[in-house]
């Protein structure tokens, strides 16, 4: 299990967990944050310079999760993780990598209010160095306010539990914390399961389209990224019924009939991707009142939105965009079309 304690900068997160471990029996202190030191001196300068904080690096988002399931595997017990994660895409990618891993996460929030968070911050002993660095430490943690603040009033109260930590110590904040997670005030995130491939894999999708042909893309809560309505064919399933299935679970859409075929694209492995066949269907053209039962279920979906095809590019991965070119084509022209790494052969 992991206890992640979320919060803004300035908000107690660190002193609070070294004070938690000491509270819950065979816990572990994991703090990210020597991810984000290591890559510092792995990667090349002019790909630092590309991002202003580390969490915009899919590799630190990538290793943070391995390093904290690999943490698990050796030592076992409770991973304490203090890591600040604003952003919804972001904590959807890492909690949703966890669960693939069958790693429960605790997800709770330190909330002390703006003035005392600020306060903080004023008061917060910056690394050692010069006077200039410590002002911009302090900088940067004081503009990290707003987007803690904007994630506050919309996504994150619904997902984490919350501490007013404004008038508690570490300890105490802690001491909060384990009765949360020991009661089950703190329940495990609910986020969907999926497990991580160790094979090819043969995944199902099917296109859905408006009244005006534009076509439907779905926003997963469990990885990053827009996809088609699908997902991985089970074993002894078809793969069109696989689809059907996937779209009626993702959507709350229960399409009659056999899709009709109209890409099937081998994706070669391209690690840590296994990569494998991927099948695109014609789910046909929904009428307004089917677009308007459309349902998202809040541990599988994000959003969805129904997009053209330039739209599209700006939203899938270049592979998956050339497939839904073809599956265009096809569309148009009756007939499918075999691909292999998204071009026709």
């Amino acid at each position: 299990m992991i206890v992640w304690i979320n919060g803004a900068f300035g908000a107690g997160k660190t002193t609070t967990a070294r004070e938690l471990i000491e509270l819950i029996p065979n816990s572990t202190l994991f703090d990210p944050e020597v991810i984000g030191g290591a890559l510092s001196q792995l990667l090349p300068p002019k790909r630092l310079d590309e991002v202003t904080d580390h969490q915009d690096l899919p590799i630190w988002r990538r290793l943070v999760v391995d390093t904290a399931a690999a943490l698990l595997a050796e030592v076992g017990g409770v991973l304490v993780v203090p890591a600040t994660l604003l952003r919804q895409d972001y904590r959807d990618e890492v909690f949703g990598a966890l669960a693939s891993r069958r790693i429960d996460v605790r997800h709770l929030l330190l909330a002390p209010a703006e003035t005392i968070l600020r306060e903080r911050i004023e008061q917060r002993e910056a690394p050692s160095g010069p006077v200039d660095r410590q002002t911009c430490v302090r900088q940067r943690s004081h503009d990290h306010v707003e987007p803690y603040l904007a994630a506050l009033g919309s996504w994150l109260t619904a997902d984490a539990h919350l501490i007013d930590n404004g008038r508690l110590s570490p300890h105490e904040t802690a001491v909060r914390i384990a009765e949360a997670v020991r009661s089950g005030a703190a329940p495990a995130v609910d986020i969907v399961q999926t497990p991580q491939p160790t094979a090819e894999t043969v995944a199902a999708g099917v296109l859905l389209f408006d009244a005006r042909d534009r076509v439907l893309l779905v926003d997963p809560t469990y990885k990053a990224g827009w996809e088609f309505p699908g997902g991985v064919v089970e074993p002894g399933e078809a793969p069109a019924r696989a689809g059907l299935r996937e779209v009626e679970e993702e959507t709350g859409l229960r399409l009659d009939g056999v899709p009709r075929l109209l890409v099937i694209d081998w994706e070669p492995p391209a690690p840590p991707r296994y990569g494998g066949l991927r099948f695109l269907f014609d789910g046909g053209r929904l009428d307004p009142t089917a677009t308007d039962r459309l349902l998202l279920p809040d541990t599988e979906l994000r959003d969805c939105r129904f997009v053209t095809e330039d739209e599209a590019g700006r939203l899938l991965p270049p592979e998956h965009h050339a497939r839904l070119r073809w599956a265009l084509r096809a569309r148009e022209q009756g007939a499918p079309v075999y691909l292999e790494a998204g071009a026709p052969v």
